[in-house]
């Protein structure tokens, strides 16, 4: 049986000054709601959290507030890619010593290598820590289709045990599932379809806006309580079907300043949501009031 799974919140990163500087106090009192609303694990750093538009010392400070803060209370997976395999070590290492249960680990993006060498940036990494690696597979942003065959692949490497697919594929979902995968869902749209596909969580970034609905929605799918599982499931959808077909993070980080905390916006050039697109997200949060 897999050592990780549930729910895990794909962490937005607190912002002030309007989006100049990361709030770590924000960043502790967000964490807090999240465990407090009984989610299983904690990822930070990752496309949720912005990571592309964070300073490498950033994302350590984050790191390690995260590791301090959560103190064995949930799980904890960082988000360490990068595109030299020098750096990616890098980052895992400082984020195995902070206290990392997991590494979130994207194939090197903007005109990668081939096949081989993603396979070559991997195995360097792995063979560097001890931890687990959770392969990401979001190819409309990373430029890397990490297939059923490819995480096969993979998975010869001893400590490559999780893939995230954000593909945007159900199908995809299943022909992992169907390899004996595990698998976190990252796909906003059939989060409650994966999980009763039998992914063994979603790595999730609408959980920063719905934290205790998502993790009742786990728990009554791993009851076998399809019914009413599938009832706070439409009250969810409007509001993850928003998320997907709007720009990600300004819309997360709307919904969470709106129901849950305050997160502040997105760094620039990451733009807000307009008036109108406020009002929509509004009505798509309305079910859940």
């Amino acid at each position: 049986m897999p050592e990780l799974r549930g729910i895990c919140a794909a962490l937005c990163t607190p912002m002030r000054d309007g989006g100049a500087s990361v709030d770590i106090d924000q960043l502790r009192v967000h964490i807090d709601t999240m465990i407090e609303a009984g989610v299983d694990i904690v990822g930070v750093c990752g496309g949720t959290g912005e990571f592309p538009f964070l300073t490498t010392e950033e994302k350590r400070v984050i790191a390690e507030s995260a590791g301090r803060h959560i103190d064995g209370r949930a799980k904890l997976i960082v988000q360490t890619s990068a595109i030299r395999t020098e750096d990616a070590i890098e980052a895992a290492l400082h984020a195995e010593s902070v206290g990392a249960d997991a590494l979130l680990v994207l194939p090197p993006f903007f005109e990668g290598p081939t096949a081989d060498g993603v396979f070559s940036h991997y195995e360097k990494i792995a063979s560097q820590v001890r931890v687990p690696i959770m392969v990401y597979n979001v190819p409309a942003h990373s430029g890397f289709d990490i297939t059923p065959d490819f995480f096969n692949r993979l998975q010869e490497i001893d400590n490559v045990q999780y893939i995230k697919d954000t593909s945007g594929s159900f199908v995809r979902v299943q022909e992992l599932l169907v390899r004996g995968a595990n698998v976190f869902n990252g796909s906003d749209p059939f989060a409650f379809h994966a999980l009763i596909a039998g992914a063994v969580g979603c790595f999730w970034g609408a959980v920063n806006a719905m934290p205790r609905e998502a993790v009742e929605l786990y728990r009554l799918v791993r009851a076998g309580e399809t019914n009413a599982a599938s009832k706070l499931w439409n009250q969810m959808l409007p509001a993850n079907l928003f998320f997907w077909s709007h720009a990600y993070n300004p819309a997360i980080k709307a919904a969470t300043n709106l129901r849950i905390n305050p997160v502040g916006p997105c760094r620039q050039p990451v733009q807000p949501l307009s008036k109108n697109e406020l009002r929509e997200l509004e009505e798509a949060l309305a079910p859940l009031l």
